[in-house]
Formats: C-alpha cells, sequence, structure tokens
C-alpha cells in the first residue's frame, strides 16, 4: 500500500468510527509524519487527496479539520470512487494531454500538431477495396491466436527481409499498435523500479505506459551517453517529436555500444516508410546479438482505426509477450488482421505509401516555405526528412501551459515540448499531416502575433 493511503486509510477509519468527529482537527502535520513515519510531503499529499475527497479541509493559520459532511460522505452506500481512482497504480495523463485529448474531438479546432494523418490522406480506397475482396471464414469471427494471424505473419516475414531482418513467423506477433506493444514489454520483461534510457524529447514522456508499472524514464542523447539502464527506446528513423534521423554511423555507434552491455533495444520503427529519399536499415537489420525488440504498425501510413502493429524479437521474448497479450485481450482484431494481410499481398498497401509520401512531402515544403518567410527571426527549425513533424523551436522560453490555453481559445490545438520533456520550454510540434496548409498557415500567423504583441 502507498505511504499516503496509510494515512488516508486511518483518517477515514477514525471518521467511521466516531475518533475523528464533523469539525474535529486532525493533529499536526509534524505529528502525522511522526505517528506513520512517513514524511511531511506525503502527509501533504494524502491531506490534499482528502481535501479533494471533502473530508477534511485546511483552515489558513489553524490547521486541517474534518469537513461537517464527512461522517456522512464515508457512510454513503456508494463506493467511494474518488478514493479508488487516486489509488489505483495506473497513473492519469498529465493535465495537458487530456486537454489534447479532450480538445482534439472539437471540430472547429486547428489540430496543429496532432500524430496522424488527415482523413483525405488515410488509405481509405486501398481498404474499401480489401473489404470487397475479403472473404472471411466463420473461424475469424472467433479470438485470433495469441501471435497473431499465421498467413499475416508469413507475409510480414517476407516484407522484412526486404529491411535486412530476417526472422521467422515464430519470432513476430501482432499486436493492437505500437502502443500495446510497450505496454505488453513492461509487463513481461520489466519490473518495478527499473530504468528505461530515452531520448531527451521522447515519445514515452508523453504517455504514462512506463511510469505506471514503476519504471523510471532516464531522458539523455541517446547518441552520447548509455546509462546503468534495463533497456534503451529508440525511434533511429524519423524520430518523434523531433524529427531527427540517425546516419549508419551513428546506428552502428548505438547498436555496438548495446552490444557491449548487453543491453535490450526497443526500436521503434512507425514511421521508418515514411522517409520522403533514401531509406537507412532499422537497427534489427543489423542486430546480431538478438538484442532489439522491433515495433511498426499500420497507425501511421494506412489507418489508426485499423489497430494492427507488430513486434519481432527473440522467440522466447514473443512467446512471453503473447502470453502476456493473452491475459489481457485474447488476441488483435482477426477480421483487421485480414484487411491487413488483404492489402499487403495485393499490392495497395506499397501504392499508397508511394502517393503517401509524395503528399507528405509536398506538405512540409509549403510550411517549411512559410516559416522561412514569417518565423525565421523568431524560430529555428530543421528542413523534414519524412514522417509528419517539424520541431519548431522558439529562440525564447515561451511555451508555457498559459500560452497552450490561450492558443485553445483561439481554436488552436499545439503539442508543447514540455509534454515530450518537462524541462522544455522551447519547442512546440508542429505536424503537416493532419490539418490543411491553409489552416496550419493561418494557425501559425495566429500564433505569431500573440507572441510577439
Amino acid at each position: 500500500m502507498k505511504k499516503t493511503e496509510i494515512l488516508k486509510k486511518w483518517v477515514i477509519t477514525e471518521i467511521e468510527q466516531g475518533g475523528l468527529t464533523n469539525g474535529a482537527k486532525l493533529p499536526a502535520q509534524r505529528i502525522l509524519a511522526e505517528m506513520f513515519n512517513i514524511n511531511r510531503s506525503t502527509v501533504q499529499q494524502a491531506l490534499s487527496e482528502l481535501a479533494e475527497q471533502e473530508l477534511v479541509c485546511a483552515k489558513a493559520g489553524a490547521g486541517v479539520f474534518v469537513t461537517n459532511a464527512a461522517w456522512e460522505i464515508v457512510q454513503q452506500k456508494t463506493p467511494n470512487w474518488p478514493m479508488y481512482i487516486q489509488q489505483s497504480f495506473h497513473l492519469p495523463n498529465k493535465r495537458v494531454i487530456q486537454r489534447i485529448n479532450e480538445l482534439e474531438q472539437q471540430p472547429q479546432m486547428t489540430r496543429l500538431g496532432t500524430g496522424e494523418l488527415a482523413p483525405e490522406l488515410l488509405a481509405h480506397e486501398a481498404v474499401s477495396q480489401a473489404l470487397k475482396m475479403l472473404t472471411i471464414p466463420a473461424s475469424s469471427l472467433g479470438y485470433s491466436s495469441p501471435q497473431g494471424d499465421v498467413k499475416l505473419r508469413q507475409l510480414l516475414v517476407e516484407r522484412l527481409k526486404k529491411k535486412g531482418i530476417h526472422v521467422t513467423v515464430d519470432e513476430i506477433m501482432i499486436v493492437s499498435g505500437t502502443l500495446q506493444a510497450l505496454q505488453l514489454y513492461a509487463m513481461a520483461l520489466l519490473k518495478r523500479g527499473d530504468y528505461v534510457q530515452c531520448a531527451e524529447s521522447s515519445y514515452l514522456q508523453s504517455i504514462e505506459t512506463f511510469q505506471s508499472f514503476g519504471i523510471h524514464l532516464v531522458q539523455q542523447d541517446i547518441l552520447r551517453e548509455l546509462n546503468n539502464v534495463e533497456a534503451l527506446y529508440a525511434i533511429p528513423t524519423l524520430n518523434n517529436p523531433t524529427g531527427t534521423v540517425w546516419n549508419l554511423a551513428q546506428r552502428q555507434r548505438v547498436l555496438a555500444k548495446c552490444a557491449a552491455a548487453k543491453l535490450p533495444i526497443i526500436e521503434d520503427d512507425v514511421y521508418g516508410e515514411l522517409l520522403f529519399h533514401d531509406t537507412l536499415p532499422p537497427l534489427k537489420a543489423m542486430d546480431q546479438a538478438n538484442q532489439i525488440i522491433y515495433l511498426n504498425s499500420f497507425s501511421k501510413t494506412v489507418s489508426p482505426g485499423l489497430r494492427i502493429g507488430w513486434v519481432v524479437g527473440p522467440r522466447e521474448v514473443i512467446a512471453r509477450m503473447s502470453d502476456v497479450k493473452m491475459q489481457t485481450d485474447y488476441g488483435s482484431s482477426a477480421i483487421s488482421q485480414l484487411i491487413a494481410y488483404e492489402l499487403l499481398q495485393n499490392g495497395a498497401y506499397d501504392a499508397h505509401i508511394k502517393q503517401l509520401r509524395q503528399q507528405l512531402q509536398y506538405r512540409a515544403q509549403q510550411i517549411v516555405e512559410f516559416l522561412q518567410r514569417e518565423f525565421s527571426t523568431l524560430s529555428t527549425w530543421q528542413t523534414p526528412h519524412g514522417g509528419f513533424y517539424i520541431w519548431l523551436r522558439f529562440k525564447q522560453p515561451i511555451v508555457t501551459e498559459q500560452l497552450f490555453e490561450h492558443l485553445a481559445s483561439e481554436g488552436i490545438l499545439i503539442n508543447p515540448g514540455f509534454i515530450y520533456n518537462p524541462h522544455n520550454r522551447h519547442h512546440i510540434r508542429v505536424s503537416y499531416a493532419y490539418a490543411s496548409i491553409a489552416q496550419i498557415t493561418v494557425s501559425l500567423g495566429k500564433l505569431k502575433a500573440i507572441i510577439t504583441h
């Protein structure tokens, strides 16, 4: 039980049993800390959570008191849902990310930083044609096998060979997107208290997947230093959010360091096929020590709603993750896997990717030209190598929660740098993949007017 929960449970029990009546004053924080052998900050956190449940209230200069409604609240027959929510192990999203998730559902918002394709860029026609071609056997309406449809995995084996990754069907598992793959890795291969290293600004920081399992993130420049950690999470091709791409020498250097340390690498290659120019081999293609868990997905190329991704790794790791997956969802959607197979085997996926890269490159070029005209004195950026994003860096640390809310009130939704690194007040992630070019340039114009006012 968390230390805060020990104190909270004592207060609630005292209220229930009459030891602390309505209006009674609680012992001083110092005394509570001594009673439960906890520090003052833990006491303060527990009292704050009790206040949110309207069981106690602080009076300036007088102390903390049981509220006049406390006894009635704890006697209610309805379960104390706020208490259950607060003591659950899975951490809530950061407030700004909750706001982003909420505001993305409002059609009047210009989603300046969102991480998905615009509806017109999704593989709608290809998926529609695949559905027309499909014959769905009765067996596909049941649960999927633990590692996923074997025909789809066999097809992925052949496609991975073209990337230089040589595996068998037993070394591939189908998942519901790479986010689920990260969750399964945390549950199957890590333990509470472990450390995972990622880039200074990282997608991992914007989700609570690892942190909710008690796993700590070490955010440092992966290319310069590796710490004493249990795994390395990396996006070598088109990092999210920065868009950086490791060159061949950088890939070899990181791989050699990790091999020497026998350190597992989680390689997220979800944007890998969206490079505008010549591709580079995934780390997994250079893996001689079988130390890399390779992740990929249809979410950034075909459709996030299809919920199909795949994990490649050592046979025993895939077996372990598959076992955990069966305990959580009994397998990914069998029908989505049939659609994915059809898209891959009939050539529709490759045709779509070719067209998508061209469309994204055009959009990126238009936004870069706008930035050169309007933002060159205010910020810096790198011309995108592919993917969705421009990592826009302002010369002054202006990216705050206040700026986020101000822009939201103007109908502009940004992804601020501090959701990827809590100390980052210089960056925003600009996506050219969702909003139209006109919407993006108008929104950036409003942003410029706000910050230069």
